[in-house]
């Protein structure tokens, strides 16, 4: 009887477990111009209606390093959901909305995407935010030129033109088309933010990221993210449920 709880137990976790993995790398093709690859990039965007899973989230910055566990929800261009376990920290991102409280201080935000902009160092939206979730490009590749050139087995594309304010480079790995790396930058007020996905994963025949490290500096602050992606899952009906608790104090931002 033993022997077969645990046979039984095995099957589960193979079969839970067998239709994810994790992707390797795939090999560059030098002939490829840069429109091509760009083109494949956005030919290969995640097709989804929802995900619904975990994120194992470390933060670090000069002052404190903590880490914790989170459920996601999201639906496609519409509602990013993130709470921790029993509630004690939620958040709730659409379109028009940023806002998240914490039950440990008993504080609030709701507001606009300046909050996370000042965050990361960089101008944000729903769809930037959306992107960096899913390792697809920030910035529309589409609506400029870019030189193409080979760089750590990824596709590295910079513009063909300097922009004015800002230095942007992006890698994108050969086999899926997705992002390896993707740095935006402002030199003059010492803003970079870099983000780099370390692998990704196919679940259903989708591929998601894994782990993605964020590194933010702005103002000689650097702070440090890094998110690993588990039990994944795709379309299934959700639900976004929040509301910020009465007699929480509002962050303001400076």
């Amino acid at each position: 009887m033993i022997k077969k709880i645990v046979l039984s137990i095995l099957l589960v976790v193979f079969a839970s477990c067998k239709s994810t993995k994790i992707i390797t790398s795939g090999e560059v093709d030098t002939n490829l111009s840069s429109k091509a690859v760009i083109k494949s990039h956005y030919a290969n965007a995640l097709a989804f209606k929802t995900i619904s899973g975990k994120m194992k989230i470390d933060y670090e910055d000069k002052n404190a390093s903590q880490g914790f566990s989170v459920s996601l929800r999201m639906e496609k261009d519409k509602a990013i959901w993130i709470s921790a376990t029993l509630g004690v920290v939620k958040a709730y991102i659409t379109p028009n909305r940023v806002s998240f409280y914490n039950r440990l201080d008993n504080t609030y935000f709701d507001g606009d995407f300046s909050y996370l902009s000042k965050l990361l160092g960089t101008e944000l939206d729903f769809e930037k935010v959306q992107n960096l979730l899913l390792g697809e490009a920030l910035l529309d590749l589409r609506k400029d030129k870019y030189d193409v050139s080979i760089a750590s087995e990824n596709y590295e594309l910079k513009p063909k033109k300097a922009l004015d304010l800002f230095k942007i480079l992006f890698q994108i790995e050969p086999k899926h088309y997705k992002i390896g790396t993707q740095q935006i930058s402002q030199p003059e007020k010492g803003r970079l933010l870099d983000i780099t996905y370390k692998n990704y994963q196919e679940i259903d025949q989708k591929i998601i990221p894994n782990e993605i490290n964020i590194s933010a500096i702005m103002d000689g602050n650097e702070s440090i993210i890094a998110i690993e992606y588990k039990n994944i899952e795709f379309n299934r009906s959700l639900k976004f449920p929040y509301d910020i608790p009465k007699g929480f104090k509002e962050i303001i931002l400076e």
